[in-house]
């Protein structure tokens, strides 16, 4: 059969709305039975919810909470107007800005956002209100409203409906073939890679079995993954130096840097920019799936990809596989820090409609709304686990049955100017292919990696420092550095439009 060249939806954007649609039909056939009488008998309101855009939210919440709760109008502030600069500093100081000017009931936060926001006093608490209506707290991943109260100083002020989580993926048949055991949850990074080791062999470059698979990973992203399991820091928060070149570091740079020598490690090629790929040779640009590698580290939207492999194309890809959990620090077994919760949904304390933003919040962290949106085919997972299954048995609960550290990779560096992660890559990959082409010792190559990125983050902080002053002495003069023009000529509702975008 002929199969044509199109252009590859990385979303997979068509499910979604297929999906929507199920979903919105499964529901109104419930809403016949009735809805929430709270609401029934409540006076009409209108809500201000923050949501990416307004046809993003329609279709994850919209439709389903009106059929139920035809009293509530909600008015969905777009943070997309929030436009910026390259520098992620300056979207928070935009972000603040935007909140406080269009003064939405709820907010949509990130986990450093909700931190902070609470810590300023800015969220109103949910206790009463769980406690009120004996809200099932235990049916969610385990570990979120822990690590909710914990950001929030010991009180639950949010939640997020959905999660995104990383599991190691494992193709049985090549450890079959191999003879090898398989992987088995809360490995460590020393247990994965010894592993992985056993597929080295001497096939040829095309037949070539590889042991572990981790996107666009090279020596010095897989010991920034080693180092981040194990509770090590790039730089100390506090003084903001870096503290690279430890005894800790080397260690862990050894183990990567030994991996990749040995070949067990597959690594991505360039990505392709020529414009036109069929989806086929998208789908199998992913080396698990194209049946290459033993084991891979990946995220939850894998699992759309791998069913539509199988539909696509089931005579070249992986059928039999499962999965173990991310590996993990021995000292601390329970945890990780692959699961992390993107947008948390929070009640603005200067909300005068605070019970009708319960009752969203409550509802889109419901059984009743898992139930109904485990129906439709997305990328993450719902909080609701009981509603994620599936069909063959496969392992699921390795995305969600360790409980959250709360922080990845990037929450190190949100103190730190937006540049500094992207100079930390490309530095750190530097020193690290020097050491691989035998020019440098790990000694020397973190002992210089310390001296470039203590000079880059100095000069990084100074320019934020001074832009920052130029920015005070702009607003001081009454001007608006959006815009360029004066507040006082400008009308108000005007100021505040520029001011979001």
């Amino acid at each position: 059969m002929h199969h044509s060249k199109h252009r590859v939806s990385f979303g997979l954007r068509p499910l979604r709305w297929l999906s929507a649609a199920l979903a919105l039909a499964l529901l109104l056939a419930a809403c016949s039975s009735g809805g929430s009488n709270r609401d029934a008998e409540s006076e009409p309101t209108t809500i201000k919810v923050m949501y990416w855009n307004d046809q993003m939210f329609q279709t994850e919440f919209g439709m389903l909470f009106y059929a139920l709760h035809p009293n509530i109008e909600v008015e969905v502030v777009n943070t997309s107007a929030i436009q910026t600069g390259g520098d992620g500093g300056d979207y928070e100081e935009k972000l603040d800005e935007f909140i406080r000017n269009e003064k939405p009931d709820i907010l949509l936060l990130s986990q450093e956002q909700y931190a902070k926001y609470a810590a300023d006093g800015r969220l109103a608490s949910l206790e009463s209100y769980v406690t009120r209506d004996k809200f099932d707290l235990e049916g969610l991943i385990p570990g979120m409203a822990d690590l909710m109260r914990e950001k929030g100083g010991g009180e639950l002020y949010g939640l997020s409906p959905r999660f995104s989580s990383q599991a190691i993926y494992y193709n049985k048949d090549l450890f079959d073939r191999y003879n090898i055991s398989y992987p088995t949850d809360r490995m460590s990074w020393e247990e994965v890679l010894n592993l992985a080791a056993r597929f080295a062999g001497d096939d040829s470059d095309e037949d070539r079995i590889y042991g572990l698979h981790f996107a666009n990973a090279d020596a010095h992203q897989l010991a920034q993954q080693i180092g981040l399991t194990q509770g090590l820091r790039v730089v100390n928060p506090a003084d903001k130096r870096v503290t690279i070149d430890s005894e800790s570091w080397v260690r862990v740079y050894e183990t990567a840097l030994n991996a990749v020598r040995s070949g067990v490690l597959y690594q991505d090629g360039p990505p392709d920019f020529s414009g036109i790929m069929s989806y086929e040779e998208f789908l199998l640009r992913d080396p698990f799936i194209a049946g290459k590698v033993a084991m891979s580290i990946g995220e939850s939207y894998r699992l759309l990809q791998l069913r539509e492999a199988v539909n696509v194309i089931p005579d070249k890809v992986v059928k039999n596989w499962d999965l173990v959990t991310m590996p993990v620090d021995p000292a601390n077994p329970d945890f990780s820090y692959g699961i992390y919760f993107y947008e948390i949904f929070a009640i603005n304390a200067e909300s005068a409609n605070r019970d009708a933003a319960w009752e969203f919040i409550r509802y889109i962290h419901s059984d009743e709304y898992a139930r109904v949106k485990s129906k439709s085919l997305t990328s993450d997972f719902l909080v609701r686990t009981k509603y994620i299954r599936d069909d063959e048995g496969r392992n699921l609960e390795a995305f969600w049955s360790l409980k959250p550290l709360g922080a990845n990779q990037y929450d190190l560096y949100r103190d730190l100017p937006g540049i500094f992660h992207m100079q930390l890559n490309s530095i750190g990959s530097e020193e690290m292919q020097a050491v691989l082409n035998d020019e440098k010792t790990v000694h020397e190559a973190l002992a210089s990696m310390q001296t470039r990125l203590q000079a880059a983050l100095d000069q990084a902080l100074a320019n934020e420092e001074r832009n920052g002053d130029a920015e005070a002495e702009q607003g001081s003069a009454g001007v608006s550095i959006e815009t360029g023009v004066s507040v006082d000529e400008a009308e108000p509702e005007a100021a505040g439009d520029g001011a979001a975008e």
